[in-house]
């Protein structure tokens, strides 16, 4: 996934976010409107959001160190959790609590501001330009997103994406949509009715929308912080790409796992002739590192162990990653 195509869609979204919440802040303090407050939250959430993916992204790119000998590269995966966490609980928990204060109010029978306002417009005007400045920013995300994810549909595309911007972002500006989308009807609703508890159900239907796409945020995320291999159609390269070096006789076992959205590891072990010399079984895992990062570009991490088969045609080499020696003592027990 391109990282820069990735970036474009993250400050487009925080540009449009930072300009709709200061409107929507405004429009809340001259109508105290429950449905705008919920609004400007989620818009300061969205904006902390895309500044820690921003953040997330800047950090991966720290070089290795002793301690951490593969890099930083998961950072953005760390940061993307993160956003699902403040998106939870700063954006649908709050607005839920918001839902539920303005209920009471409601139900209280005091005065409502937002009925009573001569700036009773001003929220209408707001979400209106909002929904307009969340399309653009959400119509960057589908164009960045276009550019890597080929025939994949939307759903396959958040769930297997290995880099987190682009689906965070397109999640994020859906849910932004949907939410200013609920403002507006429980404003509008409100308005035409005189009945405040529309505005409690827009609210309400916003901290749901918030907590639903944080939970699959959340899921997704997590996935990539506990390490994912490459994809069956990557793995199959790299197996071709083994199999079509001449000094390589099989592939024993084959393990991968991503260290960043850009870094895949690949650890295989692979049998070769018992007449080759050392110089010729180091030349044949050179070449064969080549075929795979021909095949594979973000394979940049390869560590491939020979072996020679026994005298049964069997390597000793076990497709459950036990040593040898593992393997031998348990065959003695």
């Amino acid at each position: 996934m391109s990282a820069s195509g990735g970036k474009k869609a993250v400050v487009a979204a925080l540009l449009a976010n930072l300009g709709i919440a200061v409107t929507k802040f405004i429009a809340w303090l001259l109508t105290r409107s429950s449905s705008m407050l919920a609004e400007s939250i989620h818009s300061v959430a969205d904006a902390s959001n895309q500044a820690l993916l921003l953040f997330g992204g800047r950090s991966a790119r720290r070089e290795a160190t002793p301690e951490h000998p593969f890099g930083y590269g998961r950072a953005r995966y760390l940061y993307a959790f993160v956003v699902a966490v403040v998106l939870f609980s700063v954006g649908g928990l709050f607005a839920l609590y918001e839902a539920f204060h303005k209920y009471e109010e409601v139900h209280a029978g005091e005065p409502n501001e937002l009925l009573e306002s001569r700036w009773w417009w001003v929220p209408l005007v707001v979400l209106g330009a909002a929904i307009v400045m969340e399309s653009l920013s959400f119509r960057t995300a589908i164009v960045e997103s276009n550019h890597v994810r080929g025939r994949e549909s939307w759903v396959d595309f958040i769930r297997h994406a290995k880099a987190p911007e682009l689906p965070v972002i397109l999640l994020e500006d859906l849910g932004a949509l949907l939410g200013l989308i609920l403002a507006l009807v429980g404003v509008g609703m409100t308005l035409l009715t005189d009945n405040g508890y529309w505005d409690v159900a827009g609210t309400a239907a916003i901290g749901v929308l918030l907590v639903v796409i944080a939970v699959i945020l959340a899921i997704e995320t997590k996935s990539l912080l506990l390490g994912e291999g490459a994809s069956p159609q990557d793995v199959r390269r790299i197996e071709a790409a083994l199999d079509a070096e001449p000094r390589v006789e099989r592939v024993v076992h084959l393990r991968t796992l991503y260290l960043g959205p850009d870094e895949l590891l690949v650890a295989a072990k692979i049998g070769v002739r018992h007449d080759d010399t050392a110089g010729e079984v180091a030349a044949g895992i050179d070449a064969a590192e080549l075929r795979i990062r021909e095949a594979v570009p973000v394979a940049r991490v390869i560590y491939l162990e020979p072996d020679i088969p026994r005298a049964d045609g069997h390597a000793d080499g076990h497709p459950d990653g036990q040593s040898t020696r593992e393997g031998l003592d348990q065959r003695r027990r």
